[in-house]
């Protein structure tokens, strides 16, 4: 089956495909269940919108460490086992923030313990994909895969501010979020086969377990500059970490936080179901625009706009988000099985990470000066560092993967740099 022929329906007749991706989506609506409830817990107790989006960003930071170390492990066990192990760890650390008692302090740490392991569940997942849809359903897949992701987010972040605001009790949501957990443990360790990862007779030792994803994707220049086009998102994600004082800076209030927390993952959910279906050719001419693009709405939130527009400005940088959807879906075909655990690790990794730094940039920056301008600042740096990315490691114009049918010397070449 080639991309073009594969339908929707495809994708779905496939009962692993279909168990990862239930899995992950209630997973992911109770992740910004406790999104929500964290961000307005410490901007309750705080009125500080720096410790507010540096509490939030601590959800992405830990993972530059613990990527190298744990990526690997997905690379030599079974990927079913990685996964639902890391699910029931979570459950427990999420479980330990809801008790109320837990003071504001050793909830920071909790939430940092909890993000740990975020790397290697998201590589043994994304390695495992390739598998359980090794066709033309593959491109379809990830686009359902991250649309479905962003409207678990949406209905996550829409409810999440509801439930607290109806309870009083962000420590509900957060239990409510360890519940999800478990639930995901289960479907994964009844619902998958183990999924071995495969071996080309190279002990994984040799090749260096912990760090060879990094050598790898450093070590060729189209992988490199994939990873850097991603991470350039960790500057058009920001709003989120912020909506809490944007929101009291345009007087909207604290119901529209949820709002606009989801404005930009509403855009990403339509961006993504509609590169579902693009031939590779066409992806790839469409990576670095979209990537630009995706800046130029958020600097237009410099005039802190009232909440329609601000809402329609950060959909239409969502929208424009989309591009991560397929710079993902070329780096992943490129990265042969075995190591690609460890690739993904780090590339997923290192967004985490960008994601992080870019929210507690834009919290330090709405300190000092507005939400509104940091918001602006970071969109027109996200832009800006898509154009340098692209013009340094050449993927304008270019960008083959394993499955195009494009000439030898249009494949990745190691890097020069």
């Amino acid at each position: 089956m080639n991309e073009q022929a594969a339908r929707f329906r495809d994708v779905f007749s496939v009962r692993e495909f279909r168990v990862l991706w239930i899995a992950q989506t209630q997973s992911r609506i109770g992740d910004q269940f406790a999104r929500v409830a964290l961000a307005l817990l410490v901007f309750d107790g705080t009125s500080s919108a720096a410790l507010t989006a540096l509490v939030y960003a601590s959800t992405y930071l830990p993972p530059l460490l613990t990527a190298p170390l744990l990526a690997g492990l997905a690379d030599r066990y079974s990927r079913r086992t990685v996964m639902w192990t890391v699910e029931v760890l979570r459950a427990g650390l999420i479980g330990l923030m809801a008790i109320p008692a837990v003071p504001l302090p050793l909830l920071a740490v909790l939430v940092v313990a909890a993000s740990c392991p975020d790397p290697l569940f998201s590589a043994a997942r994304v390695a495992t994909l390739p598998r359980v849809l090794p066709d033309g359903r593959y491109q379809v897949g990830m686009s359902i895969s991250s649309s479905t992701d962003g409207i678990a987010q949406i209905v996550g972040f829409a409810l999440g501010g509801v439930v607290v605001a109806a309870t009083g009790s962000p420590h509900l949501v957060l239990a409510i979020d360890a519940l999800t957990f478990l639930a995901s443990a289960a479907l994964l360790r009844l619902g998958l086969r183990p999924h071995l990862p495969e071996t080309d007779g190279t002990s994984t030792a040799a090749r260096g377990f912990a760090l060879a994803g990094i050598k790898l994707v450093a070590g060729d220049r189209r992988l490199m500059g994939l990873a850097a086009l991603v991470w350039t998102f960790g500057l058009f994600v920001v709003p989120e970490a912020v909506a809490a004082p944007y929101a009291a800076e345009i007087g909207a209030g604290e119901a529209a936080v949820g709002l606009l927390m989801a404005a930009d993952v509403v855009g990403m959910v339509i961006g993504a179901l509609l590169v579902a279906r693009l031939g590779a050719d066409l992806r790839r001419r469409l990576t670095v625009p979209l990537a630009f693009a995706a800046g130029l709405p958020l600097s237009a939130t410099l005039l802190a706009p009232p909440l329609p527009v601000t809402v329609l400005l950060w959909a239409l940088s969502g929208l424009a988000s989309s591009y991560l959807v397929l710079a993902q879906v070329r780096f992943v075909q490129l990265v042969p099985d075995g190591m690609r655990a460890r690739a993904v690790g780090f590339a997923a990794a290192g967004l985490q990470t960008a994601q992080g730094l870019g929210m507690a940039t834009a919290g330090v920056l709405a300190e000092a000066l507005a939400p509104s301008t940091a918001i602006a600042v970071c969109g027109a740096a996200g832009s800006l560092g898509a154009v340098v990315v692209a013009l340094a490691f050449g993927l304008i114009g270019t960008g083959a993967t394993r499955t195009d049918p494009t000439p030898a010397e249009d494949r990745p070449e190691p890097s020069r740099t």
